[in-house]
């Protein structure tokens, strides 16, 4: 069977990372009403799964099981599922004040939170090519906002991802400088020293000939709609100079910042069309 690596987003509740995309048995009302708004209630690895891909998902560094536990007044070891709302919501704060201290210190150490993150990313192939139910040659992966940023990074230097929907991540930096909403591009996406000469769609433009869907919603508040279809027409083009043009989708519905049960049906769609 073919294998997707499927992020989770970065937004919503930091206490819970793959928890967000897969059923564990256990819930929490944080879970539920973020599924609701972002996944239409669905959890959206399971949709895939439902769909036969053999889905792999882990939590991105300083989510769910990676917090930095024991630092900042965030209790070295706690069940977030035995939480209330308001317990929740407080450690949650904590938890999110570390967030920009802890990527200063990757860079500190000579590292970036693009690199680490496509570090863990890369070993989740690794991880699908070794199961024997995996079919080698159809591998893929997807995810919304911070997920479509870490599969736009995967799809880019991965040789090994043959396809790609990336959600609600994409826009062009100049656009975005001017624009931004809350930070929704930080220095935390970004390459210290080539972004100059590299923007967020020739990410994509480098993953060709991957199949790669493009999914940027017209009514999604943190990305411009002009930096959306500037990025878009840069993709066309860059895929049409590769020699695959029929090898990118642009879908652009009047939706907001999600990946919504309609946009899960259109991935599955491009996923079956090309692994």
């Amino acid at each position: 069977m073919p294998g997707l690596v499927v992020f989770h987003e970065w937004g919503g509740p930091m206490l819970f990372g793959k928890e967000r995309i897969v059923n564990s048995g256990r819930d929490h009302p944080m879970l539920v009403e973020h599924r609701r708004i972002y996944h239409s209630g669905n959890y959206l690895a399971e949709e895939f799964a439902r769909a036969g891909y053999a889905v792999i998902v882990m939590d991105a560094h300083h989510f769910g099981e990676r917090i930095p536990f024991g630092v900042n007044g965030i209790p070295v070891n706690f069940d977030a599922f035995d939480l209330t709302v308001e317990e929740f919501e407080r450690l949650d704060a904590l938890v999110k004040e570390q967030l920009y201290l802890s990527l200063r210190q990757l860079n500190w150490a000579g590292t970036t939170w693009a690199g680490v993150n496509f570090w863990d990313d890369s070993r989740c192939v690794d991880y699908l090519l070794s199961r024997p139910e995996v079919d080698n040659e159809r591998i893929g992966c997807t995810g919304l906002s911070g997920g479509g940023w870490r599969t736009n990074f995967l799809a880019a230097l991965d040789p090994r991802i043959k396809a790609a929907a990336s959600v609600c991540w994409m826009t062009t930096g100049d656009y975005q400088q001017i624009y931004n909403v809350g930070g929704a591009i930080g220095t935390f996406c970004l390459l210290p020293g080539v972004w100059n000469r590299l923007d967020i769609p020739d990410l994509t433009i480098m993953s060709a000939p991957c199949a790669s869907m493009v999914i940027s919603t017209s009514n999604d508040e943190l990305f411009p709609p002009e930096g959306q279809q500037e990025a878009a027409r840069q993709i066309t083009a860059g895929y049409k100079w590769a020699g695959c043009p029929d090898n990118v989708c642009h879908n652009n519905p009047f939706k907001g910042h999600c990946y919504d049960a309609d946009l899960q049906r259109d991935a599955i769609d491009w996923f079956n069309q090309h692994l």
